[in-house]
């Protein structure tokens, strides 16, 4: 890998490169800035955590005339988060050139951003709804600009922005240069990179394994009413920096986050149902320290860059593969290593063995910690922490008590006592957490009445059939969304109709019938709803 002088990077940007504690660049960094450089248009393939907000920034901030009074760049990232983090880089990286930039999203106020717009930005950092409304009221103008940046493309054409892009795209000039930025490349993005980039270089560092090899990872097995008892001990043993917990549910979070803080833990949560301010200011502590523990949902989470994470932990297992990768590459970055646990309850062990399939990783199973583990893991971080303070030799004013304690009483029992009062004792509360029902296995079974061939909705959690396949709603669209989202009708008796409220032959629509669509409706009255509420996995 090159060291950043090797770019040729202008001597403000490379000054501020070097006070971020960055030496070398990363394998996206080292192929991707010498292409952007030049001006040449550029498909990036990376998985996020590769440093790739770099790779596209460093290069913009460095052509950029600081005397520069107009919109001249334009970055787009599917998500308000994204938005954030990615200003923020460009705000550390451009700190001694002066260069401007704005992120512009929605749920914040409008006003505020009009605004801030009038400050004339140079850089403008936004999700394509909220340009697309700013573009509308005319209070952004897209005529003088000179670089365009698709960040995490493959993400926004997945949240339906496709036609938003196209129409911000032809909105600014051809001559142009155009950078996009994706961890795979479906036939869209491809389609979406021929009509706006031209004669584009490809660069890829896409790793042959979807995880990450410097993640450690383990699950324990264990019954869902010990899993609070176990989180702790680990959490207690293995002391992180900065651990993200992952919860299913909504409502998970909440319970979860509030009995870590009762029991002692420096916790907060993150989910869908937070007020903008309320995430930002729990994502400003995370980032600062203040808080050493986030409980987050898999949506919360998505578009997250935290630097340091030691530890991810899935207090419950995800819905799929994908979602397994996406949160345990929250640790292990920037070339540290980084650690994943998972619980997994008995009735969910052949989920795991499906989630090790499809990511080709072997995940090895550890013994729940015991209570002697736990104690001994915070006893030796707080004995570290003594020690750092000895090398730094920053107590000279502690020294005069310590000298009279140490004349009236043995030094075993002072430093054993001292070790007991800042290790904390944990607070002797009793933790009550509502149980989730159990993750099931994909297991694929043949229809009876198709002589064996699947329908493709049967795992889709009735995307194809309308987006309820655990709510067990009205799931539209024919045969196949009918299937799809009646997935609890046909195979209720092992499901306990967790996908939809009726069981086997259930009346209207119950076997995917071509009626009007209605395949998921499912009138029958046998099926049961989980106990935990269908809202938290549709809309958390």
């Amino acid at each position: 890998m090159k060291t950043f002088a090797e770019f040729g990077l202008e001597p403000k940007v490379l000054q501020a490169i070097t006070e971020l504690g960055f030496e070398e660049s990363t394998p996206i960094q080292d192929k991707a800035i010498p292409v952007a450089l030049t001006g040449k248009d550029l498909i990036g393939q990376a998985q996020t955590g590769t440093g790739k907000t770099a790779a596209f920034a460093i290069p913009l901030i460095n052509k950029i005339p600081v005397t520069e009074d107009r919109i001249v760049a334009l970055i787009m990232t599917p998500t308000r988060e994204l938005a954030i983090q990615v200003a923020e880089e460009i705000g550390k990286l451009s700190r001694f050139k002066g260069i401007r930039s704005l992120p512009i999203y929605g749920g914040q106020d409008i006003g505020r951003q009009i605004r801030a717009l009038k400050k004339r930005p140079q850089i403008i950092i936004g999700t394509p709804g909220r340009l697309l409304d700013h573009i509308n009221r005319k209070t952004i103008k897209l005529d003088d600009v000179e670089t365009v940046i698709l960040d995490e493309a493959d993400e926004m054409l997945d949240m339906g922005f496709m036609e938003d892009i196209q129409s911000i795209l032809k909105l600014v000039p051809e001559e142009r240069h155009t950078m996009l930025f994706s961890a795979t490349m479906p036939p869209n993005i491809q389609r979406l990179a021929q009509q706006f980039l031209k004669d584009p270089e490809h660069v890829s560092v896409i790793p042959k394994n979807i995880t990450a090899p410097l993640i450690d990872q383990a699950y324990i097995e264990v019954h869902e009413r010990q899993k609070f008892e176990g989180l702790s001990r680990l959490l207690d043993m293995e002391s992180p920096e900065l651990a993200i917990i992952f919860g299913r549910t909504k409502r998970r979070v909440d319970e979860l986050s509030e009995a870590l803080q009762k029991r002692g833990y420096s916790a907060d949560g993150l989910h869908g149902d937070l007020s903008q301010n309320q995430r930002d200011n729990v994502m400003r502590k995370f980032r600062d320290g203040s808080i050493d523990v986030l409980v987050a949902t898999d949506v919360a989470a998505r578009g997250l860059d935290v630097s340091g994470v030691s530890h991810v932990i899935n207090f419950d297992l995800p819905q799929d593969p994908e979602s397994y990768v996406h949160r345990i590459g929250r640790t292990g970055r920037a070339g540290k290593e980084g650690t994943a646990w998972s619980f997994v309850t008995p009735r969910e062990i052949d989920h795991l063995h499906f989630i090790e399939r499809v990511t080709r990783q072997k995940i090895s199973r550890k013994a729940l910690p015991s209570l002697a583990e736990a104690i001994e893991g915070k006893q030796r971080v707080t004995a570290e922490r003594l020690l750092e303070i000895i090398q730094s030799e920053d107590f000279n004013e502690y020294k005069g008590t310590a000298i009279q304690l140490l004349e009236r009483y043995d030094s075993v029992h002072l430093l054993a006592a001292a070790l007991k009062l800042l290790t904390g004792e944990k607070k002797d509360v009793n933790i009550e957490l509502t149980p989730e029902d159990p993750i099931r296995a994909k297991k694929r079974r043949p229809d009876v009445r198709t002589n064996g061939r699947r329908f493709n909705g049967f795992n889709d959690r009735g995307r194809s059939g309308g987006g309820s396949g655990y709510r067990g709603g009205q799931g539209g669209g024919g045969n196949r969304g009918s299937y799809g989202s009646n997935r609890g009708s046909y195979s209720g008796s092992s499901n306990r109709g967790n996908s939809g409220s009726s069981s086997y032959g259930s009346g209207r629509g119950g076997y995917g019938s071509r009626d009007e669509g209605r395949g998921g409706e499912g009138r029958g009255g046998e099926g049961r709803r989980p106990r935990s509420s269908s809202d938290d996995y549709v809309n958390n």
